[in-house]
């Protein structure tokens, strides 16, 4: 059977793609720095390959967010309140405003962090920075969600280009690189290690996101499959960057500071 050709309410494949790149920055928060830093100074490459399966998991349940969002013209938060009794939402809401805090809270105080050891500045003048970029960063969305989420995806580019020119430096022994990708464990520690790279991988928030998105651009269009096509290829692109930048800060780690004094 042929290829269904794109409808007129489906002009352009690229005003589609977006959505994945705004629900990748969760693949790259300071709980993901932390645990893949920590995985590579204290096992080498011997965890890479959790991150290449938290990947293709991500992947996986991504799309299926997406789907529901294009398919049923539903968020995930909007079926859970129509699906499920009063109890269940309650509970499903306190988890998703306790992830939402314990994430912001996170990526906050790395962001001010970040600033503060740029930029030498002070502390709390980095969080007033980082609240103002916060807010100015949301605002692209009032011109509409494809300005915020290019401005997302441009962000995203830069971090895996600067860990890409890291990796670079760091010289990376490729034969224990790949050997890393073979499935092992060293001890109860690294199994608990790899429980928690595995967590801040995958995302609650970022389900619930993804599948907002796409209904809010594309649950109006008629022909879905055309729709479900182009949004297997944004979340394959998207998390193959976002996979490849949480590689890359485990073999920096590794190659720094696994089996040194440091």
């Amino acid at each position: 059977m042929a290829t269904q050709p794109l409808t007129q309410d489906l002009p352009r494949k690229r005003t589609y793609i977006g959505p994945a790149f705004v629900a990748a920055v969760a693949y790259l928060d300071p709980g993901n720095f932390a645990t893949n830093m920590t995985a590579g100074a204290q096992y080498g490459y011997l965890l890479l390959w959790v991150i290449v399966a938290s990947n293709l998991m991500a992947v996986v349940i991504q799309f299926l967010s997406a789907k529901l969002g294009i398919v049923s013209n539903l968020s995930l938060a909007e079926v859970i309140r129509e699906e499920l009794s009063p109890v269940y939402r309650f509970f499903y809401w306190v988890q998703a405003e306790l992830v939402a805090m314990a994430t912001d809270l996170a990526e906050f105080v790395g962001a001010a962090l970040g600033f503060h050891l740029l930029f030498a500045i002070d502390l709390r003048v980095a969080a007033l920075l980082t609240a103002v970029l916060s807010f100015v960063i949301l605002g692209f969305e009032q011109k509409g969600l494809r300005h915020f989420e290019a401005v997302i995806a441009v962000l995203v580019l830069i971090i895996a280009a600067a860990f890409a020119i890291e990796v670079f430096e760091v010289h990376p022994v490729f034969r224990d690189l790949s050997a890393g990708l073979l499935p092992g464990f060293e001890g109860t520690s690294s199994i608990v290690l790899a429980a928690g790279m595995l967590g801040a991988t995958v995302m609650p928030h970022a389900i619930y996101l993804h599948s907002d998105l796409t209904k809010r651009r594309m649950g109006h269009v008629a022909n879905k499959m055309p729709l479900l096509r182009i949004q297997r290829f944004d979340i394959w692109g998207a998390m193959l960057i976002a996979g490849a930048v949480n590689g890359a800060m485990l073999v920096i780690a590794a190659s720094v500071f696994y089996d040194t004094k440091y």
